[in-house]
């Protein structure tokens, strides 16, 4: 079946809530799959992009308990719903030594230094999260605490910091398992999540509803793309890509979906909304981008190593690129376009109050 490019981001523009805004943090749809905060300070923007209310800068979002901030996905910081969390934790566990180890990005050298165990190596830095981690600690407390009790071949010499700690993306991945929350963001603030869910046992959880996830919201999608999203090898994700997929092709380009993705792709309709979406905004995160953003100029523009600006999303099209700079109580809003210029309407004043800003100031 042919789908086109405009089909497709139609759709994902409704299931990803940027065209009917909702009323509440926890009624947003993509924290199903989970909303990532980095950035520092690009959760909010991107929550407030789907809700009728901006956030405020003072506005604690799980304060009530009934979202989390963790390490979840590629070990990234990610806003989601507590009751997931158990789920969560075990579909985030390697099911062997080679999903572990892809997760890790360690290859041969660093595999065989570590002993070739590299999920062995998730639980005993887990198990040591959990012993060392029962108050609040910064992030680099607790990287001292735990690479005091685990082996040494996981804590290898960093030239950066000039010391030897445990491996920074180990720490990142197993937080989650380990029952690890985050709170605040200057300095980051590491607490035990009550009721911690813990490392699975023996059986392996699987991704399987992990990636049916994925495919709501960035589908159609390919087994290589759904593996970058889970941070981890083809391979490994493959033995659990849902079985009922669709064969489909998006501008020649080969892909699957599940049929009643496929039936709500052909029925959505055209909306003419604009947002103006932070960097790592779940719209971003598919790894289709060449579908999102058909320029290539553009994409290079987008997804940088660092500092990466956000984007003008008008209807299913980014249409240009945004930086903000603070100047005394104005929001200062700089638009770079790509070539055609929209009516940004009221989202310069709506990010200009998630910012806290008195003003802004759109250049």
């Amino acid at each position: 079946m042919d789908l086109t490019r405009e089909q497709v981001l139609t759709h994902r523009l409704h299931a990803h809530g940027l065209v009917e805004r909702v009323g509440a943090p926890a009624d947003i749809a993509v924290l199903d799959l989970g909303v990532q905060n980095s950035p520092p300070g690009s959760l909010p923007l991107a929550l407030s992009a789907r809700l009728q209310t901006p956030l405020g800068p003072a506005d604690d979002l799980t304060d009530g308990g009934e979202l989390t901030q963790v390490w979840s996905h590629r070990g990234a910081p990610h806003l989601h719903r507590t009751a997931d969390l158990a789920a969560l934790a075990a579909a985030c566990w390697p099911r062997d030594d080679a999903d572990a180890a892809a997760r890790l990005g360690w290859q041969k050298a660093r595999l065989a230094e570590a002993g070739g165990a590299a999920r062995a190596a998730f639980r005993t830095v887990a198990d040591a999260v959990r012993s060392v981690l029962t108050a609040p600690m910064t992030k680099a407390d607790l990287s001292t605490a735990v690479t005091a009790v685990v082996p040494a071949e996981l804590s290898p010499y960093c030239s950066g910091c000039g010391v030897q700690h445990v491996g920074e993306q180990l720490l990142r991945v197993t937080g989650l398992a380990a029952g690890v929350r985050l709170r605040g963001s200057r300095p980051l603030v590491l607490e035990p999540i009550p009721g911690r869910p813990g490392p699975p046992a023996d059986a392996d959880a699987g991704t399987v509803a992990l990636q049916r996830s994925y495919l709501r919201f960035f589908a159609p999608s390919t087994e290589v793309e759904i593996a970058a999203f889970l941070g981890t090898s083809r391979s490994a994700a493959a033995a659990d890509r849902p079985r009922d997929l669709v064969a489909v092709r998006v501008g020649g380009r080969s892909a699957a979906a599940p049929p009643e993705i496929v039936d709500a792709v052909l029925a959505a309709e055209p909306e003419p909304v604009v947002r103006l979406l932070p960097p790592s905004d779940p719209w971003l995160q598919s790894r289709d981008r060449e579908v999102l953003v058909p320029d290539a100029a553009l994409r290079k523009a987008i997804w940088k190593p660092i500092g990466s600006p956000g984007v003008v999303l008008s209807g299913i099209d980014v249409v240009g690129t945004w930086r903000a700079k603070q100047k005394g109580r104005t929001l200062r809003l700089e638009i770079a376009w790509s070539g055609r210029r929209v009516d940004l309407g009221e989202e310069p004043e709506r990010l200009a109050a998630v910012r806290g800003s008195a003003g802004v100031e759109v250049v």
